[in-house]
């Protein structure tokens, strides 16, 4: 748009003339031509703020001084000026929307100020008038205390754009009133006969605030109040407590509502307890889910406001006609309502914000995201300029043509065709992309033989329709449906659940069918759809998302793990639409922030779910990677870990919360946890359970011996029990069973003495015991062992008593026999080859071998060869070995080889939930020769 055209002169002409009559000091101070220009602005787009200057001529003083640069002084309602509170109140509004129409009409403040300011101002009238409300009932009525003499004050929610912190110039403010608990007057020493209960009290009081802002009277309005958003509209109680309202949202709660209650905030009253109550309402505005039965509730929303367009005639109105502001809103909406429950960063009440995560997330692509941050703050400002004109609620355009000419000129536009130039396209490109959110399903039709054959079912219906589609034992695939559309999970399915199922089950078959095994890949998905039949925002994700289906069959067909995971735990499904999923997976950092990130507040159990859903989700994204060929098997293994390292960085953080509220801490204690075998070795499987042995530290200041020290908690335990508290709480956690199943199976057999030993060891106790007892083999399981968890310093500690036991002088023949023998003794106990297949792990020439081939190396060589020390993983240990010159490049290529042929082959039977055995290949027979010929080398017999 080009710079503002002014108005006609002969209008300008007359809007100062008429202020110069209104005060002498006006017509002084207009005759400064400067500011005669700048008013003659104002009046070009505003008829109310020319009213306005001329009822209140101290306010053009003002802004000719700073163009409003400084808000106008805030209305002091006192008890002793009752009878004028409306009119200040007014007269502060007035005055504050002049300012804001002077800086919107002189180009000094964006349309996100003006909204911002709009929205303040609402506030602060909201508040004022609150606060000397409550101030009068407490004179008049007594306080509302509960049984417990707790003050209770009223709680006014803003909802919509007042919520979202967006209200446009001259909006009604959507408010719905609460309180927190039930009481009485009675109980702040009021005459029970003459007692107000909670309700009454604030129902009243609720009823003078809307008077006091709504009711116009020779000064015009404060606000329009509209309270019809409450729980059953203008049917229901005009005030609710908190416990009335989160029983009637549980039970009666609408879609629309959720949309409401999106954007609600508390604006004035008793701020503290308005969040407490978002905060609880949170589980029905965002589902823990990606939500796209929120698309149903869209749809109808647009259906309504369609037919009101229609029966209205509203095609102009810039808000509710096609491509106008509510399209915006309801897309953004949409799109946080789908994902906010599994994103915290889309749960934004205002619309931009939301707008601008959205596209930072994929959700809307740069490009028409841009484009609806641009639209919208057009229509948004043009919605303010038709208001401004007479502080008139209207959303259409003007049918008149001066008015029409005044607000084109004012927006820089030559007439009004060059406005509508602009806009119309603007508007079109809204409707493109509110429509394409709500579109038809766009996905491949299923054969129409499947569709009919699934509806016919169970009375009628052929199994020659399914061996049609490429199912071998059509019987058999047969009976299975007939049993499902028999279940009562199918017979009790809503008429909109069961239209989606009838939607998206003939897909799923045909996707079954020609996938490389049917009968197993229908068993997997009816297997899952028993699992969500209940949960309808699951079969609306696959009805609405074709791109998920589609993952969904393939993730099924071809990973048994994947399937079960799914079926176990639907949540998973979400998953399979993260844009994330198809990225570059997160490394060791962003996994341990992810579960880190975790907090339920003080609900250990709440959390221990939240964080199961982290870890089920970053390990289904982990498996996903590896069975599309996007990354390898070390990697994945190695992310297992890293992943197992965050669970377990959380886990002592909630086991030392709750070990410390019960028995306090023990002073200058340090503590760790240390990851043994393949959490240690950064080599974790799907499902592997982990090795962890514990170790704590605190001296005291004279430098004896733990023995004695006692925590400090009401409930105190000498420092040996806390720790074992503590190691035990670590545990038991790690192990506790939720609705997102379990977060890992510990083992705690390493540590000194096994399992007669202590279950958490001392820093001076574990240095003696690795010197001066230990076997060899507790020294080889040293090799990979790391610290995962608790006290960098007393993780230092570690460090340098594990590099002294593993660097110590051992004869090399005493080393061989001793890593041989126990090796054979393993095998003999675990291998589970046999003439048709290998077992990958403990089979002569498996990955077992190679870890105390590595072991021997380190053991015998550390002295000599410190950088041996460092890695604990199989790939780091090869390379290490290879630099300081143990192993040749040749054997060291192999040994490479062989460990990712092996270990990719171990997780490929993970995958599809099959013993780590297979049938010997070439690849396989190569790897193994590889490690039996490292170890003869070195004179290791494992055979």
């Amino acid at each position: 748009m080009s710079a503002t055209v002014s108005m006609p002169s002969d209008a300008t002409e007359r809007a100062l003339a008429r202020l110069r009559a209104s005060a002498p000091e006006s017509a002084a101070a207009l005759s400064d031509p400067e500011l005669a220009r700048r008013v003659a602005r104002v009046a070009a787009i505003s008829d109310f703020a020319i009213d306005t200057l001329v009822r209140q001529p101290a306010l053009l003083a003002a802004l000719a001084g700073d163009d409003g640069a400084e808000p106008w002084p805030l209305p002091e309602l006192r008890p002793e000026q009752r009878a004028d509170w409306g009119s200040l109140l007014r007269r502060y509004r007035a005055a504050g929307s002049t300012r804001l129409i002077w800086r919107d009409a002189l180009g000094l403040d964006e349309v996100d100020a003006t909204l911002a300011g709009s929205t303040a101002l609402a506030e602060i009238c909201l508040q004022r008038a609150v606060d000397a409300l409550e101030a009068e009932f407490a004179q008049r009525y007594g306080a509302i205390r509960d049984r417990d003499g707790r003050l209770q004050r009223l709680v006014v929610f803003g909802l919509g754009k007042l919520g979202g912190g967006e209200l446009n110039f001259s909006s009604d403010v959507d408010l719905v009133y609460a309180y927190e608990h039930d009481g009485s007057t009675e109980y702040d020493g009021r005459d029970p006969a003459r007692a107000l209960d909670a309700e009454n009290y604030f129902a009243k009081l609720g009823q003078q605030l809307a008077r006091l802002l709504d009711e116009v009277t020779a000064d015009g309005f404060c606000h329009r109040v509209d309270l019809r958003l409450r729980p059953y509209g203008n049917a229901g109680r005009l005030a609710w407590s908190f416990a009335a309202m989160e029983q009637y949202f549980q039970r009666e709660g609408r879609d629309w509502e959720r949309y409401a209650w999106q954007k609600a905030r508390p604006v004035a009253g008793d701020l503290d307890a308005g969040e407490r109550f978002l905060e609880a309402l949170r589980p029905f505005v965002y589902r823990r889910y990606l939500d796209f039965g929120a698309l149903d509730g869209l749809r109808a929303m647009k259906a309504a406001i369609s037919a009101e367009v229609a029966r209205k005639e509203l095609a102009d109105d810039i808000k509710r006609g096609p491509g106008g502001i509510r399209e915006i809103e309801f897309l953004a909406q949409a799109l946080q309502l789908i994902r906010g429950g599994r994103e915290p960063e889309l749960r934004g009440r205002r619309l931009l914000p939301a707008l601008r995560e959205l596209i930072a997330q994929r959700q809307i692509g740069e490009a028409a995201g841009a484009a609806l941050i641009d639209d919208y703050r057009y229509l948004r400002r043009l919605e303010n300029r038709l208001q401004m004109l007479r502080d008139a609620q209207t959303h259409a355009l003007p049918e008149g043509e001066d008015d029409r000419l005044r607000i084109a000129r004012g927006l820089g536009y030559a007439d009004w065709d060059g406005l509508r130039a602009e806009l119309d396209p603007r508007r079109a490109r809204v409707t493109a992309e509110f429509d394409a959110l709500l579109a038809p399903r766009r996905r491949t039709v299923a054969p129409n033989a499947l569709t009919v054959y699934w509806g016919a079912l169970p009375e009628a219906g052929s199994a020659e329709v399914l061996a049609d589609a490429g199912f071998e034992d059509a019987t058999a695939a047969d009976a299975m449906l007939r049993d499902l559309a028999r279940s009562p999970g199918v017979r009790g399915l809503s008429d909109g659940a069961r239209a989606r199922l009838d939607r998206v089950l003939p897909a799923l078959l045909q996707g079954a069918a020609v996938s490389s095994q049917p009968m197993l890949a229908l068993k997997r998905l009816l297997a899952l759809l028993h699992n969500i039949l209940r949960r309808s925002a699951y079969l609306a994700l696959l009805d609405e998302q074709p791109a998920a289906l589609s993952r969904l069959l393939e993730a099924v067909t071809r990973s048994a793990l994947l399937a079960e995971r799914l079926a176990a735990y639907p949540l998973l499904l979400d998953e399979l639409l993260d844009a994330r999923v198809a990225g570059p997976l997160p490394g060791r950092a962003e996994l341990i922030a992810a579960c880190e990130e975790v907090d339920e507040g003080d609900d250990t159990e709440a959390t221990l779910q939240a964080l199961n859903e982290v870890r089920q989700a970053l390990s289904f994204r982990i498996a996903l990677a590896l069975r599309d060929g996007r990354q390898s098997a070390e990697e994945s293994a190695r992310q297992l870990a890293w992943l197992a390292d965050g669970v377990v960085l959380r886990v002592l953080a909630l086991a030392e919360r709750d070990i410390a509220a019960a028995h306090g801490r023990v002073p200058g204690s340090r503590f760790v946890v240390l990851g043994y075998g393949s959490l240690g070795g950064e080599e974790l499987g799907f499902g592997s359970d982990l090795d962890l042995v514990f170790l704590y530290d605190a001296p005291r200041a004279d430098g004896t011996s733990v023995e004695g020290m006692q925590s400090d908690g009401a409930r105190p335990l000498d420092a040996v029990r806390w720790f074992a508290r503590l190691a035990q709480k670590v545990v038991a956690l790690l192990g506790a069973v939720t609705a997102a199943g379990r977060l890992f199976d510990v083992d705690v057999r390493l540590r000194p003495d096994g399992a007669k030993g202590l279950l958490v060891s001392s820093l001076t106790s574990f240095a003696d015991y690795q010197r001066e007892r230990a076997w060899t083999w507790e020294h080889q399981a040293l090799v990979r062992a790391r610290s995962v968890a608790g006290d960098p310093g007393l993780r230092e500690d570690f460090e340098r008593v594990r590099a002294q036991t593993l660097a110590s002088a051992r004869d090399p023949a005493k080393v061989r026999e001793d890593v041989g023998a126990m090796r054979l003794r393993m095998r003999a106990e675990l291998d589970r080859s046999d003439a048709a297949a290998f077992d990958l792990k403990q089979g002569e020439g498996g990955l077992v071998d190679l870890e105390f081939l590595l072991q021997a190396l380190v053991l015998r060589e550390a002295q000599a060869h410190a950088a041996l020390l460092t890695p604990r993983d199989t790939p780091g240990l090869i390379g290490i070995a290879q630099l300081v010159g143990v192993l040749d490049e040749v054997t060291a290529t192999s040994l490479r080889s062989a460990h990712t042929t092996l270990l990719a082959r171990g997780l490929d039977c993970t995958l599809d939930r099959r013993a780590r055995r297979v049938a010997p290949d070439e690849a396989v027979e190569a790897a193994r020769a590889a490690i039996r010929a490292a170890a003869k080398a070195q004179g290791l017999a494992f055979d």
